[in-house]
């Protein structure tokens, strides 16, 4: 498979921005010259800004197709990468127009790769091209199914049959986001090919898999800002969640900030434990529902991610759901 034409074309997206400043939002698109088939494209990049005198940095790496591998700050890890179904990474689910109930992993592209690819340096995903400045990362991966054919997720068959999806993400990772260090912008733009049909999508715009010491789970009220002890769940509520240690010294929390107009529904924010794996997480879900088909190749996602103490968070998460970090681009 060869370079999309898409990408090498600039492009601008409307997204909806949520608020007092709803509008339009451009989202920059970018080229790549080299074919990932010559294996040339190197996605091992780190970009870094000085948060509280230390640097916050964010790693990608080859071994997950450009996907986030690392965030640190203060010496402190916050990203658990044990496998390629964990990272700050996106993924989205299909119901490949099956009369079955609806279960994720049957039809999953996922950025970092596949189950199979468990712990090795590898990914099933494909790397179509990654750009990065001191402050920004730019990929566009083609994302490998989370099962391979003929694999079951709990006793449910695969839907998809090949190995690699002809799904798309192009992503943007911008720190210190409308001038304040603790913020990391991501900008997801989600291609879907023409010849499929679904009539159900699940977008799991972002998700942080946190080391277990980061083992409190909160809520920001969206009514009056306050900091609100959620439970194991598992499961999503309407609320930002924030993952925090429990000494409330780091912790990271996420909030979208724009999704496609003609997703009518709000976002859900997850919150998980898994004991056995020693692995927390959180995520931020939109899902979409169309009759007879969807007919949207494109969904384009802002999400906002906010590190530091439980109280930094807290207040920037607040603030964005205020708008006062809303701005168009």
């Amino acid at each position: 498979m060869g370079i999309p034409m898409w990408l090498c074309q600039c492009r601008a997206i409307r997204i909806r921005i949520p608020g007092a400043a709803a509008g339009l939002l451009a989202i920059a698109g970018f080229c790549s010259v080299q074919d990932p088939q010559q294996n040339q494209l190197d996605a091992n990049r780190s970009i870094s800004i000085m948060v509280d005198d230390q640097p916050l940095t964010v790693t990608t790496t080859n071994r997950l197709a450009g996907a986030v591998h690392s965030i640190r700050w203060q010496a402190k890890e916050f990203i658990d990468s044990a496998d390629h179904g964990r990272q700050l990474q996106s993924a989205c689910s299909f119901d490949a127009m099956s009369d079955d109930p609806f279960w994720a992993e049957r039809y999953n592209p996922t950025e970092a790769g596949s189950r199979r690819d468990g712990d090795s340096d590898r990914s099933s995903s494909r790397l179509l091209g990654i750009e990065s400045t001191e402050r920004e990362i730019r990929t566009s991966t083609q994302m490998a199914f989370w099962l391979n054919p003929g694999e079951r997720s709990q006793g449910r068959l695969a839907l998809n049959t090949s190995s690699i999806s002809d799904h798309v993400l192009d992503k943007r990772i911008t720190l210190g986001a409308y001038e304040d260090p603790h913020v990391i912008r991501v900008d997801n733009t989600f291609h879907l090919p023409e010849n499929q049909s679904h009539r159900f999508a699940q977008y799991e715009v972002l998700t942080g898999y946190m080391p277990s010491e980061f083992s409190t789970f909160w809520k920001v009220s969206t009514t009056d800002g306050r900091l609100l002890r959620l439970d194991d769940g598992p499961g999503e509520q309407s609320d930002p969640v924030i993952l925090a240690t429990k000494d409330h010294r780091f912790a990271m929390g996420a909030v979208s900030m724009g999704n496609p107009q003609w997703i009518d529904s709000a976002p859900g924010y997850g919150r998980f434990r898994f004991p056995t794996e020693n692995v927390v997480k959180w995520n931020v879900v939109f899902r979409h529902r169309q009759l007879p088909r969807i007919t949207q190749n494109k969904a384009s996602f802002r999400v906002l991610v906010m590190v530091g103490t439980l109280e930094q968070v807290r207040s920037l998460i607040w603030d964005a759901l205020g708008a006062k970090l809303v701005q168009i681009d």
